[in-house]
């Protein structure tokens, strides 16, 4: 654990310069508006140690997969999250020295990131060689009310000094990805064009042509203006402009941007539109843009926020990750989706995980309107051909959903990943299941839900190797979610998490019938399906082979899980941790320990199918021997101890879900934020602590406090309902602001919750 940050419950503070850790810290103060954002650099020179991003959503390169032995069904090519041209840059020079915080004597630094408000901040002073002291106050935001928007205010005090600042707003087009093998350059220009205080350059990303317009218009408040240069080159475009400053006098330098993409519109007038948004973010300027952006703010939190009392660390966890989700996704694009790095880092390529079906659509159905979460859906319908191209390229049937993609085709290029975590595709049938079972939104099976799941289905039914000396079907070759055992036989998880999927298919279907007759017969003509596949997928379900050991009463991982040494992590020397930094991969995989919830995930998703006493037993035998090293570990954990009533537990593992990054647990944020995992600790709070559950379209909750905490509280919406829910030791009250009487079951005792008071005038 790592913390260079203070603790406050609405922000993100790092109160000096840490060199050392400044990639750390940049990653910390990462800003976005779910259609684009960048890590937290300086717009001036840092010559230090920093890695420098702004990256766009839906924008990637295809880096050809290239291995030493070619396996059929490899994916062609590796999505990367392309590293996006430099849009805030502004080159600051003092009295013809250059200002940067590596080689000036920083005498005062603050980097504040303002997550009520969706800012960064930062104030510094410093010394140049000569002597001459500058006080420094930056506020940058990527405003939410105007998506392609960015603005950034500069102000310089000349602190001891009379003289000349230049101020070199440029746009960057040369730009180039950490990840590169080679530092393959991934754009190339397109149009450029520079004015005083004013340029546009168009870049072009290579093999997917995907283009990107950025156009930017400056002004100086407090001192007159010399434009002394203009550069326009094919990929870098600057003003050089030169104020007369008068010791103790502030002057304030704005740089508005404007950036536009040929996912949204024709490249023809890529260039002008992105001109037409700065001119009108200029004309408005910076006051209007904030006021309008904090505004947009300030409406979503009144939602989504989540209030702990008496535990300051636990208050700006919970805050940070809801922000920096909704800093990524915005639901109002269904094409785009949640990155594991968001826009915060280049690391694992690739927009879409199974993490967002797993963890991400749960917090988006409680605190968004349900069209955002249903977006979530129609992207992987939307995929669907793909992921049937997928399957067939393994030889198989139905659809099988990439691990990685970005425009859903497979894009994961680790064998034991892409052909073996298949288990994936039950993450996205258990989304159908939740959004329609929270949302009510059952015409959704109909118009798109039972065709993904009977390709998901007919999946699991090619999948599945049949053993006659059992009289059970098996799947073999497999890697669960804990990604510490590669191709193993009978995973738990996967085989319980497809046999539930057939289930569930099988049972859509009969609704379907039942209520939308001829839909049905359509659906079943269009996709060929007959009694008889029904017929495979009933006997599949009634006789698959589950792991389990008698003795201990648990569900096991896979088979011969037992045939190794079992011991738990708390009798390894901490020396060892984490085990992927210091062990071989040969011993990770022949050890018992687990890098996140495995059984323990089929436990949490299908929770009503067990009892207490199953969770308990898994728990208590599985739990000891994870080591939560992935970042989706501690929130499952977090979720089943509130459940079973391990208080510490529970508390223990939602602190690390929470701060995770804040306090760096994995010693790797510094390559960029955990964005996915970040929803855990939202499902920590609202299905962990207040044991929120939706059963037979009835909201129910169980609540319980940590002893550290005073109280906490959270909204929800639910059907049309927005609740307002707050757990003290003493009492749980559960007020409506939005919504008609609504039933719901506290502590097993139905209650009905009365709609809110309209006020007289």
């Amino acid at each position: 654990m790592k913390r260079i940050i203070e603790v406050d419950p609405w922000k993100v503070v790092e109160t000096s310069l840490h060199p050392e850790e400044n990639r750390l810290a940049e990653s910390l103060m990462s800003i976005g508006n779910g259609h684009m954002g960048m890590r937290g650099n300086f717009e001036e020179t840092y010559t230090g140690e920093t890695h420098e991003g702004t990256y766009i959503g839906g924008v990637y390169y295809p880096d050809k997969t290239r291995v030493g032995w070619w396996k059929n069904g490899y994916p062609e090519y590796f999505a990367k999250v392309l590293n996006a041209p430099n849009v805030t840059g502004i080159r600051v020079v003092v009295q013809n020295e250059e200002l940067d915080l590596n080689t000036w004597n920083v005498m005062e630094f603050k980097r504040e990131l303002d997550m009520r408000h969706g800012l960064l901040r930062r104030s510094f002073t410093a010394e140049n060689g000569n002597g001459e002291h500058v006080q420094v106050n930056v506020t940058r935001f990527f405003s939410i009310a105007h998506p392609e928007l960015v603005a950034i205010r500069y102000e310089v005090t000349p602190i001891n000094f009379s003289g000349t600042i230049s101020f070199q707003p440029f746009l960057n087009g040369d730009v180039r990805n950490e990840d590169a093998n080679y530092d393959e350059d991934f754009w190339e220009p397109v149009h450029h064009e520079v004015s005083e205080q004013a340029g546009v350059l168009t870049m072009k990303t290579r093999k997917t042509e995907f283009e990107v317009s950025a156009a930017m218009r400056t002004a100086v408040e407090g001192a007159d203006v010399t434009i002394q240069a203009m550069d326009d080159q094919e990929e870098y475009i600057d003003n050089v402009m030169d104020v007369a400053v008068t010791e103790g006098q502030p002057v304030t330098f704005y740089k508005y941007v404007a950036v536009t993409q040929s996912r949204d519109y024709d490249s023809a007038e890529l260039a002008d539109k992105a001109q037409g948004f700065v001119t009108e973010a200029f004309e408005k300027g910076f006051d209007q843009l904030l006021q309008e952006h904090q505004g947009a703010w300030e409406k979503r939190w009144k939602k989504a926020d989540v209030t702990v009392g008496g535990d300051a660390e636990a208050q700006q966890g919970i805050r940070y990750n809801i922000f920096q989700l909704y800093n990524t996704y915005t639901g109002d694009d269904p094409r785009l989706n949640i990155g594991p790095k968001g826009f915060t880092g280049e690391k694992y390529g690739g927009s879409t995980y199974w993490d967002t079906e797993a963890y991400c659509l749960p917090f988006f159905l409680g605190t968004a309107d349900p069209a955002i979460a249903r977006n979530l859906l129609i992207y992987r319908y939307n995929h669907l051909d793909q992921a049937r191209a997928n399957a067939r390229k393994l030889g198989l049937e139905g659809a099988l959903y990439p691990m990685v993609t970005m425009n859903g085709e497979e894009s994961h290029n680790e064998w034991e990943i892409t052909f073996e975590e298949i288990h994936r595709n039950g993450a996205i049938a258990h989304a159908i299941w939740n959004y329609t079972n929270y949302t009510g939104d059952t015409a959704y099976l109909a118009d798109y839900g039972f065709e993904v799941l009977a390709e998901l289905s007919r999946f699991w039914a090619s999948r599945v190797n049949y053993n006659p000396r059992k009289d059970r079907y098996m799947i073999l070759g497999v890697t669960g979610p804990n990604e510490y055992e590669n191709n193993v036989n009978n995973n738990w998880y996967t085989n319980r998490i497809a046999a539930w999927t057939l289930e569930y298919t099988l049972g859509v279907a009969l609704f379907i019938e039942r209520q939308h007759g001829a839909r049905y017969y359509e659906l079943l003509d269009r996709l060929g399906l007959s009694s008889s596949e029904f017929d495979q997928w009933k006997d599949i379900i009634s006789k698959m082979y589950y792991p389990y050991d008698e003795d201990a009463g648990v569900f096991l991982q896979q088979d011969g899980f037992l045939d190794k040494e079992i011991m738990p992590v708390a009798d390894l020397d901490e020396k060892h941790l984490p085990l992927n930094q210091n062990w071989s991969w040969d011993r990770i995989l022949r050890s018992c320990f687990i890098k996140q919830a495995d059984v323990l995930q089929g436990l949490y998703f299908l929770n009503h199918k067990f009892s207490k006493e199953e969770k308990k037993r898994n728990y208590n035998f599985y739990e000891p021997m994870t080591v939560h090293e992935s970042s989706l570990s501690p929130c499952v954990h977090s979720i089943l101890a509130a459940e079973l009533g391990y208080e510490e537990k529970a508390y223990e593992m939602y602190v690390r879900t929470a701060r995770l990054d804040l306090d760096n647990y994995n010693n790797d944020t510094e390559d960029g934020l955990h964005i996915t995992s970040m929803a855990g600790s939202w499902l920590s709070i609202v299905h962990g602590f207040a044991g929120m559950r939706v059963v037979d379209g009835i909201l129910h909750f169980n609540p319980m406090i940590p002893e550290e905490w005073k109280d906490y509280s959270f909204k929800i919406n639910f059907r049309g309902h927005l609740l307002k829910i707050t757990v003290n030791h003493d009492e749980t009250l559960i007020e409506q602001e939005e919504g008609t009487p609504l039933q719901l079951v506290l502590n097993e005792e139905t209650r009905t919750i009365e709609a809110p008071k309209v006020a007289t005038p």
